[in-house]
This record gives structure tokens, C-alpha cells and sequence, in this order.
């Protein structure tokens, strides 16, 4: 039999459908791409400089003494134990404000701090003390004071106590609010926190004895704010001393964690230091 286009064995023409067509199109843009692409790779440098690594860093917590700073600068500095604390021995290297009178507790504000290589125990304690320039001691830090019957270098002293002292943030205001009462009424403060830091330690228990050191830091013998701060104090703390709730407290006790009890009442806070010192009793704290 002859052949015949019209044979249904015939072979057929192809002819692309309109998607087809699109696939085609696709895939050769797709290959002239990456034709493009591969030269141009090859012509970019095989080593390519590597990023540099982030500088350590030195994280200073929130009521840090000092002590705590300039040891733990001689560590991250890899510098013999008492370098730091002899530099902060020169405050005018250091550059703290004359309410200071030289002394930089308070004033090496908590923050983390990058250590870049030549960085010195000097530069790094002068870096904190700007740092803590510019979050306390600007105008509207020493007005917010006054309004509350203190000079700036006193409210720090207040926020330094108030972060020694609160079990909790949301406890700074209240307690900061028992100073203010406090000394409007020309009591003493009787903060263990104070006698602590004359001691040198850190703990909840204060003995009879403890009350009766001789030192400007014992609030119990002696009425007004302590001569400095007793520590670093972070902004919360400051906050809570500039803008305290009000209140009529005179008197508090963490008698467990979470569980600080504030009031004006003499009879309740003893039973409440009672059940604290029981708890520490069973616990054998005491």
C-alpha cells in the first residue's frame, strides 16, 4: 500500500502547546543564566578575607561592689590580682564627679563591656565611670533628686541600698520608699545591707553584734544615708528611687524568696521577722 499522510501510522508533526512553548523558554533562559553565572564565579578571589572575631567581653551585673569589678577585670584582662583596684586608687585618672570624694563604688555602672586588644584596667574603669555619667548624672537624673529631697550622688547612694535590699525589681520602689520615710521621720534606716558592706560579706543574717560595729556604714547606730553607695546599682534601681510608689512603709522582711512583707506597723513586722527567722531556723541558717 502506498504511504499516506493520512495514514493514522504516519508520523505526526510535533507542535508545542502554549505552556510548552513558556517550558522551553524557561529552561534556555534558566541555561544562559548559569552560563553567565560560572564564569563570573570564577573570577571572584578564592580567599576571601575572614571576618574578625568579636572581642571578648565583661559582663558587670547589676550591685556588683567594686571589689567584685576590679576582680573580675583582673581576670578578664588576664592582669595580677590588685591591678584594677590600684587604678582605681588615682579617681582623677578615672575622672569621677567630686560628689564621689574618690571613691568609685557606684559609679562603674553594670553593662557588658567589649574588651578590645591594648584595652587597659584604667581605661576600662574610666569607660564605666562615663558610662554611669551618662545615665546618672544628667540634669534631668538631678532634678528628678531634688524633687525628692536629695542631691544625685544621694539617690545613687538610696538605689545602691535599694538594689542590696529588694528580693525582687518590682520590690525597689517599695523599698526605696521605706528610706524616704525613713529619714523624713529622722529614723535610723537599719539596713543589713549597710552593715554587710562594712563587714565585707554577703548574706540574710545579721546577729546583735553585727548592729553594734563602729563603723559610718552601721544604719542602725547611726541615722542619714551611709557615706557612698554599697555597690553598683543598675537603672531599675535608680528608677525606683527617683520615682518610688507611695506609701506609708517603715519596715520589710523577705521572710521566703518572692515573699517580701512591707508595712507601717511595728507589731506586724515582728511577727513577720519571726516567721523568717524560724524558716531559717528549719533550714539551718541560723
Amino acid at each position: 500500500m502506498p504511504y499516506r499522510p493520512s495514514s493514522p501510522y504516519a508520523p505526526r508533526r510535533r507542535r508545542f502547546t502554549r505552556r510548552g512553548r513558556l517550558a522551553v523558554l524557561a529552561g534556555a533562559l534558566l541555561a544562559l543564566a548559569v552560563a553567565i553565572a560560572v564564569p563570573l564565579l570564577l573570577l571572584l578571589p578564592r580567599d576571601r578575607p575572614a571576618v574578625p572575631p568579636a572581642p571578648p567581653t565583661l559582663l558587670v551585673p547589676e550591685g556588683w561592689r567594686s571589689v567584685q569589678v576590679y576582680e573580675a577585670v583582673d581576670r578578664a584582662l588576664a592582669l595580677p590580682d590588685g591591678t584594677a583596684r590600684k587604678a582605681a586608687a588615682a579617681p582623677a585618672a578615672l575622672g569621677l564627679p567630686a560628689a564621689a570624694g574618690g571613691n568609685p563604688e557606684g559609679y562603674l555602672f553594670p553593662a557588658t563591656y567589649p574588651l578590645p586588644g591594648g584595652t587597659t584596667a584604667e581605661g576600662l574603669l574610666r569607660y564605666m565611670v562615663r558610662t554611669a555619667a551618662g545615665h546618672f548624672g544628667t540634669p534631668a537624673t538631678a532634678e528628678a533628686a531634688r524633687a525628692q529631697g536629695l542631691t544625685a550622688h544621694q539617690a545613687l547612694i538610696v538605689a545602691s541600698i535599694a538594689q542590696a535590699e529588694a528580693d525582687t525589681t518590682g520590690d525597689m520602689g517599695k523599698v526605696a520608699r521605706v528610706v524616704h520615710n525613713r529619714l523624713a521621720r529622722d529614723m535610723p534606716l537599719q539596713m543589713d545591707s549597710t552593715l554587710h558592706y562594712a563587714l565585707g560579706r554577703s548574706t540574710v543574717d545579721t546577729s546583735l553584734d553585727d548592729t553594734r560595729i563602729d563603723s559610718p556604714y552601721n544604719t542602725y547606730a547611726r541615722k542619714g544615708l551611709p557615706p557612698t553607695p554599697i555597690g553598683n546599682p543598675g537603672e531599675e534601681a535608680m528608677a525606683a528611687v527617683l520615682h518610688p510608689p507611695s506609701g506609708d512603709w517603715l519596715y520589710f522582711v523577705t521572710v521566703a524568696p518572692g515573699d517580701t512583707r512591707f508595712t507601717a506597723d511595728y507589731a506586724a513586722h515582728q511577727a513577720n521577722v519571726a516567721e523568717f527567722n524560724e524558716r531559717r531556723r528549719q533550714e539551718g541558717g541560723a
